[in-house]
């Protein structure tokens, strides 16, 4: 599973409701431009509704007439990075990060996307840098998942306690996020902390029933492991099928034949 999502995207609806604002008011009968600001700040929430239903030629658009506007915004570059991710353009999407950086250092979903990216990119300790420098902006409000992404970043580096600090503060902080608890559950068990894998593993197993989540072949696995320590048989015969009949390719697949076999 990606990473989890990198900026608050509007419904297509915000389309239709933009597009009938007024871009200009009046006063007095004479007709009056709306600031700058506010027409960038429109252009911005046009292009990231148009980025939402993945027409990405009319957001960048939108964005080229919020740079005519103002060429230093860093929301603009954020979002212009975000579209060159997701054609594919990892070099161009790279720069309008840095740009958008150099144009608002304190822009933490800005730093947070950039670490999204050095992420996906393998470049977890890069990432792991960007990251504990957004979670530590109290007053960003993705705060809970940029902790998240910073406790992904710091187990892809074998720093367990630092991948459990930042689990455990994403949770403190939204007690839903689901990758976290399952991330969370996984080192309590390998740290043979069996009571407290199963409390966490049962938060993640309440959060994707609730959410229609599906499990994936990490989440399986896990279950099949730590419910089994707890002597759970049903969920880890459902697991076990589950892991079987869908995953077949997958390396979690391969582990769980290997320990199948040892037993």
């Amino acid at each position: 599973m990606p990473i989890q999502k990198l900026i608050s995207l509007l419904a297509a609806a915000v389309v239709a409701g933009l597009l009938s604002s007024c871009v200009t008011t009046t006063t007095g009968g004479f007709m009056v431009e709306a600031s700058d600001k506010q027409a960038v700040q429109d252009y911005i929430q046009l292009a990231i509704a148009y980025y939402d239903v993945d027409d990405l030629v009319a957001s960048r658009r939108h964005l080229n007439n919020a740079l005519a506007i103002d060429a230093r915004s860093a929301d603009v570059y954020n979002i212009l990075a975000l579209i060159s991710q997701r054609e594919g353009d990892l070099d161009l999407a790279k720069d309008a990060f840095r740009t958008a950086l150099r144009f608002d250092r304190s822009n933490s979903r800005v730093r947070n996307n950039y670490a999204v990216l050095l992420f996906d990119q393998e470049r977890y300790s890069e990432a792991y840098d960007e990251l504990v420098r957004v979670t530590g902006d109290a007053n960003y409000d993705g705060r809970a998942i940029a902790f998240e992404n910073q406790g992904r970043s710091a187990s892809r580096l074998d720093r367990v306690d630092d991948a459990r600090n930042a689990f455990t503060r994403a949770l403190q902080l939204n007690a839903n996020l689901y990758i976290s608890a399952l991330e969370l559950a996984l080192i309590e068990f390998n740290q043979e902390n069996k009571d407290r894998a199963h409390q966490l593993f049962q938060q993640y197993l309440t959060i994707v029933e609730f959410y229609s989540i599906p499990h994936t072949p990490r989440a399986l696995l896990a279950g099949i492991q730590i419910e089994g320590q707890a002597q759970n048989q049903k969920i880890v015969d459902t697991f076990a099928l589950l892991l079987t009949s869908l995953y077949q390719d997958s390396p979690e697949f391969e582990t769980y034949q290997r320990l199948s076999n040892a037993h």
